[in-house]
């Protein structure tokens, strides 16, 4: 992969004379750069250019992988538009004929044995092939030099080429490439989808990046199969298209990137998207084993919510998860994490190729191995069938699925090709409504609405529900709608008072208030706390400073 696949805007000189970038503070040819007044991160392996447009202004500056790649955030008050730009090292022509020289020289060198190696031992391995090539043809480069070559190098063997640094901000939800000369767009925790200044500018490169995506997906990308569904090893869902055979612009990929740290109950209060109270009821919810689904649109947040929902799994159940690309992250020991696989050449008769392991497989294969909680990642083929006759038959099944409201839930699983009976619908307990809305504070993800399925109306046909909660988008605050069937159900089975099972719920909600005035978001760590309640509810509730009969907030 060449360097010049990337990109970057950068101003080179100062106007009226040369300039060096890479120079050092204080010397002639920094003082003549258009960076003299400008602040440098790290060391000047990577300078930091100024903007290059007057009517922009710096927003913040992320050091992604220091002292060598940043990602700079600029507002431009003219055109209105966000900018991400990608800050890596800054290479002489000198330096850049060397890179190209090396690649070539080592795409001949590596053999197969460098796959088996640990990321570690790749850097170390490449490192030392760069300093032998060097030494080999006796190039004496500066320590920096050296290391701008190495950070390409790595760049582009062990990371993602030109797109490493967008992959590697935590920042960065999603990154999208729409086809040749066209700005990348990532979508951004902060300032949602903002253009980038990578493209990729010839459509060989472009092509050339989708087939490394395959590689690193473990499929085959070609003319004959030019669509790319998969996930990398470090857990990227990745969708791509190669060259022009479906892509009228050339190919095209979007990378949903995996979050090392999964979304935690604690992460929704402080994000605005629940508040204490649901997240209690929740974790009753899921002590008591209530199955559920979550609904909404492209982006609301299911799959966020589902993991962060699914750590109040008690500790000792067993677990299987059932996704198309893992994306489910727990801590729980007693977990199964399944994932489909495709299959290889013509699909038969029953519409699948051989060696293919679809989501029907996984469910059917789930039930012989006595879970107690089955999560499916999303449901919308003739697994959801068999997932509901699970649910009818006592295994707490948690899901997402497309769909803004019950009524379209319930249009979408009983018609094709989910086709469900709507009677078997009953056997669902739980379901939440989740939305991405736009407000005063830009968009927000927030739970719409929390429902009970109560029952089945065999007159109208009808599931009756029940809402415990639901969001005010004018206050943006979460409501409690006055009753609770899932609180009924346990006070009959524990044969508790309604002061009692008060009592309860406020002990549930006084655990998530500590947790979140403490910004406790790390899973482990809150999963430990979860767990220790499991085995000692009063000892928690010692240690956090909650009395057990502490009953504030809302009511159950």
């Amino acid at each position: 992969m060449s360097s010049s696949t990337l990109k970057i805007r950068i101003p080179r000189s100062a106007p009226g004379g040369p300039s060096d970038p890479l120079a050092p503070p204080g010397t002639a040819a920094a003082r003549s750069s258009s960076l003299e007044e400008v602040d440098l991160p790290g060391t000047f392996i990577t300078a930091m250019p100024p903007l290059g447009d007057p009517d922009a202004k710096e927003l913040e500056v992320t050091a992604v992988n220091p002292p060598y790649s940043y990602a700079r955030i600029s507002y431009n008050d003219r055109t209105k538009e966000y900018l991400y730009e990608v800050i890596e090292p800054q290479l002489s022509a000198h330096e850049r004929e060397l890179l190209t020289h090396l690649k070539e020289t080592m795409t001949r060198l590596i053999g197969g044995e460098v796959a088996r190696m640990s990321a570690a031992e790749k850097k170390s391995y490449l490192r030392g092939e760069v300093e032998a090539y060097l030494r080999s043809r006796d190039i004496q480069l500066s320590p920096l030099s050296t290391e701008r070559l190495v950070y390409y190098i790595l760049r582009d063997y062990i990371g993602f080429g030109p797109v490493d640094v967008l992959i590697a901000d935590p920042q960065v939800e999603d990154i999208s490439c729409d086809g040749v000369e066209v700005p990348l767009f990532v979508f951004h925790s902060r300032f949602e989808s903002v253009k980038t200044n990578v493209m990729f500018s010839e459509e060989d490169q472009l092509n050339s990046f989708v087939i490394l995506l395959g590689q690193r997906c473990q499929k085959a990308v070609s003319v004959s199969s030019p669509i790319l569904d998969g996930t990398t090893s470090e857990g990227h869902r990745v969708q791509a298209t190669y060259a022009r055979e479906v892509t009228t612009r050339g190919g095209s990929f979007t990378i949903r990137r995996f979050k090392e740290r999964p979304f935690t109950p604690v992460d929704l209060v402080l994000s605005g998207g629940a508040n204490e109270e649901m997240i209690a009821y929740f974790w009753l919810a899921a002590e008591q084993g209530e199955s559920l689904i979550i609904c909404g649109g492209p982006a609301a947040g299911k799959t966020s919510t589902l993991n962060a929902i699914a750590l109040f799994i008690p500790p000792t159940s067993k677990i299987v998860s059932i996704e198309d690309t893992r994306e489910v992250n727990l801590p729980h020991e007693n977990w199964i994490p399944g994932a489909t696989r495709s299959g290889t050449g013509d699909r038969g008769a029953d519409g699948k190729a051989a060696g293919e392991v679809d989501m029907f497989d996984l469910v059917r294969a789930a039930l012989r191995q006595r879970p107690n909680y089955i999560i499916v990642g999303e449901v919308r083929g003739k697994e959801t069938y068999t997932m509901f006759q699970a649910m009818a038959t006592g295994h707490t099944t948690y899901s997402t699925m497309h769909a803004d409201s019950v009524k379209s839930m319930v249009n979408r699983l009983e018609n094709p090709p989910i086709n469900t009976p709507r009677i078997l619908l009953s056997a669902l307990n739980n379901v939440i409504i989740q939305i991405q809305a736009r407000t005063e504070k830009g968009v927000v993800r927030r739970l719409k609405q929390v429902l009970e399925i109560v029952g089945f109306e065999p007159e109208t046909n009808e599931l009756i529900t029940n809402t415990v909660y639901e969001w005010d988008p004018s206050t943006d605050q979460f409501t409690f709608k006055g009753h609770s069937f899932l609180f009924d159900k346990i006070m009959e089975i524990k044969n508790l008072s309604h002061d009692e099972m008060e009592t309860e719920f406020q002990q549930r909600v006084s655990v998530i208030r500590y947790l979140k005035e403490q910004k406790i978001t790390d899973h482990r760590q809150l999963w430990r706390m979860i767990s220790n309640y499991y085995k000692d509810p009063k000892e928690v509730l010692r240690k956090i400073g909650a009395a057990p009969t502490e009953a504030d907030g809302e009511p159950a």
